[in-house]
């Protein structure tokens, strides 16, 4: 199986201006990677359209095109909502760059919420926490199939993720609605969690439609009484990432993507039982410690907010903890 790096990988790298996407995939390839992933959603210090793509300017994709085809890698797009005429552009940008997979997400948000700092919501508030009406969700099946004509022009592939919020089976459901074969699911290692499904039943369920993956690792720890999910470097913590890896595997799916989210927290996002899970404490919802007692944990993902200090030592322990990722990752695949 091919492995490849999503730009999510190295977050802080990307908002406090210290590696561009050339540099990411320079980073990729020392890592012996296959390809990458480009998240293109706008955040912290990132273009307000293009995200760590950072433009969509003919010039700046054929300078990324070429360094693609000097490593030989394959690139897929990571976008978040459905709009048609976002996807029009996107789809030139997958043209530039010989993209085939698109994943995108059904975004939630609250317009009501006046937030001002990053770690509150202030570029995505449904990081901290939204309402998910399931009727809504299955709403967005018909913009979803307004792209079929574009996706299908373009021999590309549209990998709906599930997204903190969506159960497998909501996402089976949806896909219901929609029946074609350049729409699938982007199956991810450890979101489900954050809706209290056991990642490896919903590895089970979205395993035939997946066309892509984030594959990460998690942990669960409490702080000051609230329940978070906790992203840490491929084999630190209880996801079970070689069977779920096997699953996919069994399916067809022939390569990975590392999406090492570390450091974030996730709080959960629905009710107890909502995916078959009760209570924590046990399997990959054990509890554990939390990582830093100088950051509270929405406070991870985006350490400049509380000191210099705190962001310079996030950033080299991201660097490890993705050259690690990709280690781990690989010897599993090898032992295949």
């Amino acid at each position: 199986m091919k492995i490849g790096l999503e730009t999510e990988s190295m977050h802080l790298w990307f908002q406090n201006q210290r590696m561009d996407i050339l540099g990411f995939i320079d980073f990729a390839h020392e890592l012996k990677c296959d390809g990458v992933m480009i998240n293109i959603i706008k955040d912290f210090g990132l273009d307000e359209e293009w995200g760590c793509l950072g433009s969509d300017e003919p010039s700046h994709l054929q300078k990324i095109k070429q360094k693609l085809d000097e490593y030989g890698m394959y690139c897929e797009i990571d976008a978040k909502g459905f709009e048609y005429a976002k996807f029009e552009k996107i789809v030139e940008v997958c043209k530039a760059l010989d993209a085939k997979i698109i994943r995108s997400y059904v975004p939630l948000t609250d317009i009501t919420k006046k937030v001002k700092s990053a770690s509150d919501g202030a570029y995505d508030d449904s990081k901290i926490d939204a309402y998910f009406n399931k009727d809504e969700f299955l709403e967005s099946s018909e913009k979803i199939k307004a792209l079929i004509p574009l996706l299908e022009q373009n021999d590309l592939k549209l990998a709906i993720e599930n997204h903190e919020y969506q159960t497998s089976e909501d996402l089976l459901d949806l896909l219901k609605l929609i029946k074609h074969p350049n729409i699938g699911f982007l199956y991810d290692f450890g979101n489900s969690m954050m809706a209290y499904e056991d990642p490896i039943k919903a590895c089970k369920n979205m395993a035939p439609y997946t066309f892509s993956t984030h594959c990460k690792d998690h942990i669960v720890f409490h702080e000051e009484g609230v329940d978070y999910v906790c992203g840490v470097p491929l084999g630190e913590g209880n996801v079970e990432i070689k069977h779920s890896i096997e699953i996919l595997k069994s399916h067809g799916l022939g390569h990975l993507n590392v999406e090492q989210c570390f450091p974030y927290c996730a709080t959960f996002k629905r009710k107890e039982g909502t995916g078959g899970v009760y209570k924590l404490g046990e399997g990959v919802f054990k509890l554990e410690e939390k990582l830093f007692e100088e950051l509270k944990a929405m406070q991870y993902y985006y350490p400049q907010e509380v000191s210099e200090e705190a962001l310079e030592k996030l950033l080299k322990l991201q660097r490890e903890g993705c050259i690690k990722s990709v280690k781990y990752l690989r010897e599993i695949v090898d032992s295949l």
